[in-house]
């Protein structure tokens, strides 16, 4: 195994240049949006809502449609994030396209992206049947990234005598994903499913109440209950509310993720065992239970037969070679003039509606980049802060995570902007308060992200390494700078592409605020893109959403997407 001492020496080597690709993808989502805006003219003047019920009788049936709204969108991410991670690690070209297009689409602000969805949905959709699937692109958005980032370090970081073994065995891709690739991620893929499950909850709320004017969009579940709850001011309902989102979190915790953790805890990369283990008493019974042996057996042999059946199929090539060169090139060649000639037809569009904007808005739009980007960078120290040395805290000690791994996931679920108006009254007489309480909801959107990563990354560490350090007498600091800091780049930086994109998103809930009758705004790009959503500017909309993903697409290029290259080629445990 090897550490780069000096990570700095190696940023030109690692570097990913602008390439041509990345203005392609960039005027290829401006088309998108252009489409989603054109659709939106035409969208119902008026939608009558549903009747949202404080009764605490309606609260199984809310928690209900949310958890199957969140799990729709779950599966959605999930089959997202298998295919384009393993698609983008396994083919030079389509990392040229497919990398660009995520590091673009992740820097969509997820609350601007959702009139755009939602309005041209229900301009050739019925609008109850457009708000469910707008919902569940919401919510996908919110989870799908930092598993499709983690999903794909790990096939980049793959140790390479585990790589070359595959090649001895001679797996094809099937048998490589799933005997050598799917165990190697799963520690990561499962801990940012679940910060992507609580991130989800974060966005719920905004899913599920979502107004334009006298369109109606709100939708029966907790967080329409909660958000009619705070309008209210009914603090027994919100408090109804709470619990039950809360009982919800718990439930979902000891029947779901504290078991796929105890699970994963055997694919952990080491040759010397843990002392202590994840536990999961829920786990405990299905492995030993009867049933679960039954199934076990049942889909051995299935496996088996499908593994027979793609070898017959696909048979071994090397990594390296493509089976069909020439195919590969005529596709991409058709799907490239496609893909062209709708993006040429669609930046036309989008920029005889951007040359609408006026002088005046573009300078408010440059004044809002550098208030957002300044809190952006705020909420990011804060969150490094604490989450980096709590976290390998959390993932050194098993049995500490035990019983802290659920208060984390709870703390994490519950969505801020439930809590937003508290924060507000609590800080809105004092110097700046409105700016204190916007970066504190953007630290929200932030610090979990880093938090669930850093777990990841020093739960990933082997047993022998710990081991190692400790029988050569290092000291705190030795420690954290020769193991625990080189291991955990790779995840860091992972959570720290996510956390920035995330901190970008909460700034629309964070500088643009309706409370008590009033509307409380912060100079910021977030509050330009929910002003101008709630005024039904469409130019202006187009404008901001645009320039902030220009501006998370340039930090993660110019910062991110550098020291990425770097945990890919220095920072492998082999």
């Amino acid at each position: 195994m090897h550490f780069l001492k000096s990570p700095i020496y190696e940023l030109k080597q690692t570097t990913r240049e602008f390439r041509w690709s990345d203005a392609f993808v960039l005027l290829t989502i401006t088309a998108l949006l252009y489409t989603g805006v054109h659709f939106g003219f035409h969208a119902p003047e008026v939608v009558k809502g549903p009747g949202i019920t404080l009764e605490p009788s309606a609260l199984p049936y809310y928690a209900l449609r949310s958890v199957l709204r969140m799990g729709a969108a779950y599966l959605l991410s999930l089959t997202f994030t298998l295919v384009y991670g393993y698609a983008a690690a396994r083919s030079r070209r389509a990392e040229q396209i497919l990398l660009p297009t995520l590091d673009v689409l992740q820097s969509v602000p997820i609350l601007s992206f959702l009139p755009v969805v939602l309005l041209g949905l229900s301009a050739i959709m019925p609008e109850r049947f457009a708000a469910e699937l707008a919902s569940v692109v919401l919510i996908f958005t919110s989870q799908v990234w930092n598993m499709t980032f983690s999903w794909y370090q790990s096939l980049t970081t793959l140790p390479r005598e585990l790589r070359e073994a595959a090649d001895v065995f001679r797996m094809n891709w099937w048998m490589r994903m799933r005997k050598l690739e799917l165990p190697f991620g799963a520690i990561g893929l499962i801990w940012n499913s679940m910060m992507s499950w609580a991130g989800g909850w974060f966005f719920l709320m905004a899913a599920e109440i979502f107004t334009v004017g006298e369109r109606d969009y709100r939708l029966p579940g907790l967080g329409a209950y909660l958000r009619e709850a705070s309008h209210q001011g009914n603090i027994a309902a919100i408090l109804w509310g709470l619990g039950t989102l809360v009982l919800v979190i718990v439930l979902l915790d000891q029947l779901v993720w504290r078991p796929l953790v105890a699970w994963s805890d055997k694919f952990k990369l080491e040759m010397v065992e843990q002392e202590t283990h994840a536990s999961s008493w829920f786990y405990d019974i299905l492995r030993t239970s009867r049933l679960s042996e039954r199934a076990s057996a049942f889909w051995e042999r299935v496996g088996e037969r499908v593994d027979a059946w793609t070898l017959r199929v696909w048979p071994f090539h090397p990594e390296h070679v493509s089976a069909h060169p020439q195919r590969e090139d005529i596709a991409w060649r058709f799907f490239f003039l496609v893909i062209l000639l709708l993006v040429g037809y669609g930046t036309l569009r989008a920029v005889h509606l951007l040359v609408q904007v006026q002088l005046s808005q573009w300078l408010d739009i440059l004044q809002g980049v550098l208030m957002t980007a300044l809190r952006v960078f705020i909420a990011l120290v804060i969150a490094f802060g604490w989450t980096v040395p709590l976290g390998v805290y959390i993932g050194m000690n098993a049995r500490l995570a035990t019983w802290l791994q659920p208060l984390v996931q709870i703390a994490a679920s519950i969505p801020a902007t439930a809590l937003f108006p508290v924060f507000v009254l609590m800080l809105l007489n004092l110097p700046g308060g409105l700016n204190i309480a916007a970066i504190l909801l953007m630290l929200t959107g932030t610090q979990w992200y880093l938090l669930f990563n850093v777990i990841a990354g020093t739960m990933s560490i082997p047993q022998e390494l710990r081991f190692t350090v400790t029988l050569l007498g290092m000291n705190p600091w030795q420690r954290w700078r020769v193991l625990i800091l080189p291991a955990l780049f790779p995840y860091l930086i992972t959570g720290a592409i996510t956390a920035s994109g995330g901190a970008w998103n909460a700034s629309i809930v964070a500088e643009y605020v309706e409370f008590g009758g009033k509307t409380l705004r912060v100079t910021g790009l977030g509050d330009l893109i929910a002003h101008s959503t709630a005024q039904g500017d469409f130019p202006m909309l187009l404008a901001s959403t645009l320039t902030m993903i220009l501006t998370v697409v340039l930090v993660n290029r110019l910062l991110w997407r550098r020291l990425y290259r770097i945990a890919a080629s220095r920072y492998r445990m082999e």
